[in-house]
């Protein structure tokens, strides 16, 4: 039974990453159909997580009533369909709006599956939830993958992302079907809250995934510029910086249970942010693209395990239910990162793409001292 669970909980993370991570390779075919600039892209793409933190306030609720696997079993099977009609949608404003209802299908499920991944580990006694992200990373990677690949061979985003569905659809029903719920974490709570607002052990927690989150923000948005600026790379080269991050990324978030057993959360993650911060330092001083490459690898080896290993303490910390901990990690954290790109896009603009990474130096830094905070405890 208990195999049973952490196999169909990891295919469940699998398919969440491929039913949405198709997306990305494809926003420049969609800028074009709606016909907006970058900017006005920006605010649209704002919409998503509008519709996050909206879950976020108030998912913890429906997720203790009806339960985890319902919820999975609802909103995954729509995922890959909302992710194939986001290429079919012309109109900004509307995209605008369907973009919210987006944040909204992708979020829930995100939860409770996370949420399910710690009850299946309080209920076994084995660390599965770093290998869960790690699965769900290797299902971002294959979707960059065929997204890159169909836009290769000409298919357009509704036809590549609606056969995507068409493939996921009856596996996701099939795999959640047989997913055979754990029992809740018990907890100390009198009197539930309706919002998950956090508490100050949550909220330290949130300082400490800050600095990853930020960095792994940055790589994403910033690195093949940063690459193509800098070393002046074929186009071919500069876009090597997302499959290394993502390789090295999943890499060790598989690895990273088999040490947290030995050694514990919080020595992995200062070990593992004090590489990040390595990686960090090697891209802001390369002198030319190898480097920089390295400093990206170690920067995803890095940050892998960060918001596993947060999720896994806030479900711990035993004040209150999990989920609730869960949602209010996960929304502060949201919040807090709402404005980081159009941040960062002006740091690159007055400073140059490299202050992109230098700024984040000393954030990543405090990330290594708050890792003392990983332990689950009461507020």
């Amino acid at each position: 039974m208990t195999l049973d669970r952490v196999f169909r909980i990891r295919a469940v993370f699998f398919i969440h990453a491929l039913a949405s991570g198709g997306l990305y390779p494809r926003i420049p075919q969609i800028q074009q159909m709606l016909g907006v600039d970058e900017a006005t892209l920006g605010l649209l793409f704002l919409g998503m997580p509008l519709g996050a933190i909206m879950t976020f306030l108030f998912g913890s609720r429906l997720i203790e009533a009806f339960g985890t696997r319902p919820v999975i079993a609802l909103c995954l099977p729509l995922l890959p369909i909302g992710t194939a009609l986001l290429g079919a949608i012309a109109w900004p404003p509307l995209f605008f709006a369907y973009f919210i209802g987006y944040g909204l299908v992708f979020s829930l499920p995100n939860t409770a599956l996370n949420v399910e991944a710690d009850r299946i580990e309080a209920a076994s006694g084995a660390r599965i939830m770093n290998s869960c992200h790690g699965v769900w990373s290797v299902g971002y990677l294959l979707a960059t993958l065929l997204g890159t690949l169909a836009e290769g061979i000409g298919l357009t985003p509704i036809l590549h992302m609606g056969l995507v569905a068409v493939a996921l659809v009856p596996a996701t029903l099939w795999i959640v079907a047989g997913l055979d719920p754990a029992p809740p974490r018990p907890h100390a709570a009198q009197v539930m809250r309706r919002i998950a607002l956090p508490t100050g052990a949550v909220l330290l927690l949130v300082l400490f995934t800050l600095g990853p989150s930020l960095l792994e923000g940055a790589l994403r948005n910033w690195s093949v510029i940063y690459m193509r600026d800098s070393f002046g790379a074929p186009s071919w080269v500069d876009t090597l910086t997302l499959p290394v991050f993502l390789s090295a990324h999943a890499l060790g978030r598989l690895n990273a249970d088999r040490f947290v057993l030995r050694y514990g959360m919080v020595r992995v993650a200062r070990v593992l942010v004090t590489l990040a911060l390595c990686g960090t330092a090697m891209v802001v001083l390369a002198p030319n693209l190898w480097v920089a490459l390295a400093g990206f690898l170690l920067i995803g080896v890095g940050v892998s395990t960060a918001y596993p290993m947060t999720t896994s303490a806030a479900a711990q910390i035993g004040d209150r239910p999990a989920t609730l901990n869960v949602m209010s990690l996960t929304l502060s954290t949201q919040v807090i990162l709402l404005g980081a790109p159009a941040a960062l896009g002006w740091v690159a603009q007055h400073w140059g793409i490299t202050s992109v990474f230098t700024v984040l130096l000393p954030v990543v830094a405090l990330s290594v001292w708050l890792a003392r905070f990983l332990v689950g405890r009461r507020a």
